[in-house]
């Protein structure tokens, strides 16, 4: 920051030593080319502090408004008229010179201006590239310390919690489903016999005969018994 500081201070100074010098320097050459042109004398000093002054006003606005960082393109016109001004100084002061035939004496008389017109362009300029170069540099926050871990830190400071596992949900096991027997096919003749049976047991004992009775008293499988009561 101190190192950006001095060196817009520096800048700025030369900018105003420059404004200065081709102040003192265009006064007298105007002066004198005002006598000559007839102007009278105590209006001929006034003409070139108007010029310069302007040129000295457009160049500490232009300073300021760069130190802010205005873009380029909303000073266009104070660009310009800055620059109309340095070329009037320019002319005001080589007029006399070129007129009387003293090219050398115009081409020295030519500096300040010159100078003054190229300070006025580039001066800005720098100022505004400084402060776009220094405004990341001091927004960007330095960190005063290496941050510990957080997840050590957290787990220093955090009490131990036993970790709780839900125990898995019992799935019941799947049994398949018994494959359905086949119909047993009870043949006619079968059929009437037992239910012949069937009829004298009820007669006999008073209550339906069972299926194990069919079995035993027809001579046949449990499947074909059990086929025959439920047909019965």
């Amino acid at each position: 920051m101190a190192e950006d500081r001095i060196t817009q201070r520096t800048i700025t100074a030369v900018m105003i030593v420059i404004a200065a010098l081709a102040f003192v320097f265009s006064f007298g050459n105007v002066w004198s080319l005002a006598l000559r042109l007839g102007v009278p004398r105590p209006i001929a000093p006034l003409i070139a502090p108007m010029v310069d002054l302007s040129v000295v006003g457009l160049l500490v606005a232009l300073r300021y408004l760069s130190l802010r960082g205005l873009p380029a393109e909303q000073m266009t016109s104070a660009t310009r008229l800055m620059h109309f001004s340095g070329l009037l100084t320019l002319a005001l002061n080589v007029a006399e010179p070129v007129v009387a035939g003293h090219y050398g004496r115009a081409a020295v008389d030519a500096v300040a201006p010159l100078l003054l017109l190229g300070w006025g362009s580039v001066g800005p300029q720098l100022l505004r590239a400084f402060h776009t170069v220094a405004r990341p540099a001091a927004s960007t926050p330095l960190p005063s310390a290496i941050e510990s871990d957080p997840e050590t830190t957290s787990d220093v400071s955090r009490p131990a919690v036993p970790l709780i596992v839900p125990a898995p949900a019992s799935v019941a096991p799947q049994i398949a489903p018994a494959p359905a027997s086949p119909a047993i096919k009870v043949p006619e003749p079968l059929l009437t016999e037992a239910s012949s049976i069937a009829t004298s047991h009820h007669t006999e004992h008073g209550e339906p005969i069972t299926a194990a009775q069919l079995k035993t008293r027809l001579g046949i499988g449990l499947p074909m018994a059990t086929a025959l009561h439920a047909a019965l």
